[in-house]
């Protein structure tokens, strides 16, 4: 019974964080993007226990010492995690194309007392890494707010070394999560990703409401 009742208050948190999420979406010059002034409802208290971001790392071949990014890194929840694994030797570009999302960023990993991250204003078309430096790229529920994901995925695969990887997470259509336009099609990801120049590796079935694909170089 206790076992099923905390599985039963995991799915209505992750089902009402996608449904804030799918209302706070606002129109901007870059597209639908989510409000920093509502950035405390993507704050959910049990996140760790459904968005395995350990698991998640792991899968891009994330280690001490690694070079990756977070694009559209919001408030930097995967941020902090990213740069805790990757240690002092390792460096995380936080990426968001809105400064007041990069400065909660900034503030959260001063907090955690965390040097190895850089703050990266991207645009629309393009995240703005440097090129050929990369292991991992990370993408969390932002793919559905970029306008031209073609041209965004062929300068995220500029970014990587010969082997790295992008990590696309997103909620399925069924389910919580982001509604209507925001919620790409898996099979869409992988059609562009494949025009990007990015090879699949993985599509990994462990997260409970959104799907996550792995790429290469």
């Amino acid at each position: 019974m206790r076992i099923e009742k905390a599985v039963t208050i995991v799915t209505l948190t992750a089902a009402l964080l996608g449904a804030a999420a799918s209302g706070a979406l606002a129109q901007t010059r870059h597209g639908r993007l989510f409000p920093p002034e509502d950035l405390g409802l993507l704050e959910s208290p049990d996140r760790d226990v459904w968005q395995k971001p350990e698991r998640i790392m792991d899968a891009l071949g994330i280690a001490d010492g690694s070079k990756v990014a977070d694009v559209g890194a919001g408030g930097g929840w995967f941020t902090v995690r990213l740069a805790r694994r990757v240690g002092p030797n390792g460096r995380v570009y936080a990426e968001d194309v809105q400064p007041q999302m990069l400065e909660a960023t900034r503030r959260r990993a001063a907090r955690e007392r965390l040097g190895n991250i850089s703050y990266q204003p991207g645009t629309a078309a393009d995240p703005m890494l440097p090129r050929a430096t990369l292991d991992a790229v990370l993408i969390v529920d932002a793919y559905g707010e970029i306008p031209n994901p073609l041209l965004f995925l062929q300068n995220v695969r500029a970014s990587l070394k010969d082997g790295g990887r992008v990590g696309i997470v997103d909620y399925k259509r069924q389910g919580g999560g982001p509604g209507g336009d925001n919620r790409p099609d898996p099979a869409s990801v992988e059609e562009v990703a494949r025009a990007a120049g990015l090879r699949l590796v993985a599509r990994e079935t462990f997260l409970p409401f959104q799907f996550f694909l792995v790429f290469a170089r």
